[in-house]
């Protein structure tokens, strides 16, 4: 009976795992054989091969030294996001929460939001020179803005119906903070997660070729100018994979900390 009772149990797990990833495992099979199709219409320079790409991977050294690399990013990456959140989550909260402060601030946000953050470049080899500190810098300016947004809307939010219950039974400032609004908060802190990690990403190479070419940026630099397609385009792949594991790493949070949240 208990062996019988959990075939049926197993079965289902596997049935939903495979309506629920069958689409996105689909999705991989079909743009692999439409690169592979496309990469045999054009020259290996232009469009590695994904047979090359696999190559690569393969080479013990060469995955060494790319995952060497990959540590190297990965440092000025934790280091510059971290210090977003620690800044955009608690100015995002008081400046979404006052109307005198939203007023105060919010045209200079805009203002500075619609600045492609790389026209800061100059600037930031002027004040942290072309090493980990203006990488770190360049996280953070890339990400910061995202992250703040998102956080003032989901501070706004709030609606004022729970904040007058909170007041009607007598909640002070500081319980109604930790009941009402960061509960109400929380969705839009994974938003912001989502957003600002994959800003991040982008911030940490994009560092990498601006300033002092190192680690994967400099993999990258020192492959294009070989022509080595097939090791830029493994880089590239690799970046990918760390968004997509950024990404799942998030939504598996979300799914399990906010189960009042998530609809199917």
């Amino acid at each position: 009976m208990g062996l019988s009772s959990q075939e049926p149990a197993r079965g289902g797990m596997l049935c939903h795992w495979t309506q629920s990833h069958g689409v996105s495992i689909l999705s991989v099979v079909v743009g692999v054989v439409l690169w592979q199709f496309l990469a045999g219409q054009l020259p290996d320079l232009i469009l590695p091969a994904p047979s090359a790409i696999i190559e690569r991977f393969l080479d013990p050294i060469w995955t060494i030294e790319l995952l060497r690399a990959l540590a190297g990013s990965l440092v000025h990456l934790a280091i510059g996001f971290g210090l977003c959140l620690a800044t955009a989550l608690p100015l995002g909260i008081l400046i979404g929460r006052s109307k005198l402060l939203s007023s105060m601030f919010e045209p200079l946000i805009s203002a500075l939001y619609a600045i492609p953050p790389v026209a800061f470049v100059p600037f930031l080899v002027i004040w942290f020179g072309l090493f980990l500190e203006a990488r770190i810098a360049l996280v953070v300016l890339m990400s910061f803005f995202d992250v703040l947004v998102v956080i003032i809307a989901g501070a706004r939010d709030v609606r004022p119906s729970f904040i007058s219950v909170g007041h009607s039974f007598g909640a002070s400032y500081f319980q109604l903070f930790r009941l009402v609004v960061l509960p109400a908060l929380l969705p839009f802190f994974f938003g912001a997660l989502r957003v600002g990690s994959a800003r991040s990403i982008n911030a940490m190479i994009t560092a990498e070729l601006f300033f002092a070419a190192v680690n994967l940026g400099g993999i990258m630099k020192q492959a294009s100018q070989n022509f080595d397609s097939a090791t830029v385009l493994s880089v590239v792949l690799l970046i990918c994979l760390l968004g997509l594991m950024s990404q799942s790493v998030i939504n598996i949070l979300e799914a399990r900390l906010l189960r009042w949240h998530i609809r199917s």
